[in-house]
């Protein structure tokens, strides 16, 4: 049980410490993180694979980290994507860390890797309030969820840079109220992009790896007003870790 109210400040400052460490080292090197949070079930490992194809398709050089508790069936999926792939099994631990994320790409993650996506523990709530050394945090729920998921997980839903709904495919089934799931993600997160994707009609394809190259390459990412809330070098890390990529100013941000 993840006793997130009683977590020590000292443990949080010491993560953030060894995020903002790691970010600036990747960043030296041209790698920007990807932290993909959602609840078990949320159908994000099959819209990973996906995205890693295409970032194979078009050259572009991505790994991925997927963590969970036990099994490395995510990892095995995962590769069929021919991309360097990792399992960690956090041996109960709800949440991977900054640290514990650093000491598995240690002499593992290829060099020239781009963009490298970490697919955090299948849960909404210990997750949220770790830092990785990302410059992209993605929140993923499935239509299946209910519209209310981003009021019952406001700091998953409230310090996500992008929120991603998979399995559209099934929102007729599911009775999915998208127009109130959006309310709900606007009331947590103001501003927030929301895509809608389907791992199996392909719906959205190439959005997650687009979004994910723009942060890459410079673009402003999604500053939630819950990150200002929290702690001052939360999340607004983004133009730090791509002052190292040398792409000059950042992109406008396109008006939607």
């Amino acid at each position: 049980m993840c006793r997130v109210v009683d977590l020590k400040q000292a443990v949080l400052a010491k993560n953030d410490s060894a995020a903002r460490a790691l970010r600036t080292e990747l960043a030296a090197r041209g790698t920007t993180v990807v932290n993909l949070l959602s609840s078990p079930g949320s159908g994000k490992t099959a819209l990973l694979e996906r995205e890693l194809c295409l970032a194979r398709e078009r050259g572009v050089p991505v790994a991925a980290l997927t963590a969970d508790l036990a099994t490395e069936n995510d990892a095995d999926r995962l590769a069929r994507s021919r991309v360097p792939v990792k399992q960690v099994l956090t041996d109960g631990l709800c949440h991977l860390e900054a640290g514990m994320l650093a000491r598995h790409l240690d002499g593992w993650l290829p060099e020239d890797t781009r963009l490298l996506f970490v697919e955090n523990v299948g849960n909404l709530v210990c997750p949220a309030s770790y830092d990785l050394g990302e410059s992209l945090r993605i929140v993923l729920a499935s239509v299946t969820e209910g519209e209310d998921k981003p009021l019952k997980y406001p700091t998953a839903f409230g310090l996500a840079q992008l929120v991603v709904v998979t399995k559209t495919d099934m929102a007729g089934a599911a009775e999915f109220d998208e127009a109130a799931f959006r309310a709900n993600v606007q009331q947590v997160n103001p501003g927030v992009e929301v895509l809608l994707t389907s791992a199996r009609t392909g719906e959205g394809s190439g959005a997650l790896l687009d979004r994910a190259l723009a942060a890459r390459d410079g673009a402003p990412v999604h500053v939630p007003v819950m990150a200002g809330q929290q702690s001052a070098h939360h999340h607004h890390h983004h133009h730090d870790a791509s002052a190292g990529h040398g792409h000059g100013a950042p992109a406008p941000v396109p008006t939607r």
